[in-house]
């Protein structure tokens, strides 16, 4: 890989940044679903996209926007570290789908991400044949896959599959990231507040622990203390962490019986909110991980608008859906 250099990539940022839609999503949310579509071509996004014959092909213009982001995280990558981050969890997310459709019966051709690393055609080669040796440079997608492959044959537990890639996914990136105190970081605070999600979800302490990403900086002990039937209780105690906000937001909702939506939506925010807090005081590879954070905030943005536009939510119920951006 070539020497990182941060002043040309920064303006690449400066000039694509511009292409951003920023506020423009807000007024998209005000729109009729064509009115919103066409608004959403007029302004460029999606530029090039073929075969987009109406509102129902607003995933064309995305795949365009996501393949354009792809191919820049591969052209400006600071190290090795951060573009194994960034893409080794499409490798795991395209294998799992390959490994699912092959026990369906179905084609995974709608199920697959933007490739990561690995080639789909090298994944598919090693979920068809059941070989996966040509993956060991990612030995924990390696036995995930091996692994997973069994389970498969035996039964189909989509929540057990599931449990599978997901951790083997936070090792692999762990293992990556050696030497990278910050993306490491990063990579903890997201195990945590999955798994404070996840133990709000779960009926008890014993079946939230299969499911726990490893790497987080709370411990097993301390998400015990989510069952606790004293709300107050338990938010005093997580007041003394970095997750007070999200642990009390989360609680509130469970505690009115609401869905966890609003966690979700504060947990997939916290990368680019925690960037844009210090927008003017980034260095180094801080810029470029802030930019695909904003764009990958951006392409989800634009999903939960058009579903929700063609299911005829109101604009305020989709607003309130949007991450922070």
């Amino acid at each position: 890989m070539a020497v990182y250099d941060v002043q040309y990539t920064n303006g690449v940022i400066a000039v694509r940044e511009k292409n951003f839609l920023g506020e423009k999503l807000l007024r998209i949310c005000e729109m009729q679903p064509e009115d919103a579509f066409r608004f959403l071509l007029d302004s460029g996004f999606g530029a090039g996209a073929e075969g987009v014959n109406g509102v129902h092909d607003f995933e064309k213009l995305v795949a365009v926007e996501e393949s354009r982001l792809y191919a820049f995280i591969r052209e400006y990558a600071p190290s090795k570290a951060e573009l194994e981050y960034l893409l080794i969890p499409n490798d795991f997310h395209n294998a799992k789908a390959l490994l699912k459709a092959k026990s369906l019966g179905v084609s995974a051709d709608n199920m697959l991400a933007s490739e990561g690393l690995i080639t789909i055609k090298i994944l598919s080669d090693c979920v068809s044949e059941g070989d996966f040796t040509p993956l060991k440079d990612f030995p924990y997608l390696k036995t995930a896959c091996e692994e997973v492959s069994v389970l498969l044959e035996e039964e189909k537990d989509g929540a057990k599959v599931g449990q599978i890639f997901d951790k083997a996914l936070f090792e692999q990136l762990w293992f990556a990231l050696k030497g990278k105190k910050f993306l490491r970081g990063l990579l903890s605070e997201k195990a945590d507040v999955t798994n404070v999600l996840t133990a709000l979800r779960s009926k008890d302490a014993e079946s939230a622990l299969d499911s726990y990403l490893p790497h987080g900086k709370l411990k097993n002990t301390e998400l015990e203390k989510l069952f606790d039937m004293d709300e107050e209780k338990t938010k005093k105690y997580f007041s003394k962490t970095e997750y007070a906000d999200f642990v009390s937001v989360c609680l509130t909702a469970k505690e009115k019986g609401q869905p966890l939506s609003e966690g979700e939506k504060v947990r997939d925010s916290r990368e680019v909110e925690y960037f844009a807090r210090r927008k003017y005081e980034l260095q180094k590879s801080e810029p470029f991980l802030y930019f695909v954070y904003r764009k990958k905030t951006e392409l989800a943005n634009v999903r939960i608008a058009f579903v929700c536009l063609n299911a005829n939510l109101s604009e305020s119920a989709i607003k309130a859906r949007l991450r922070s951006f």
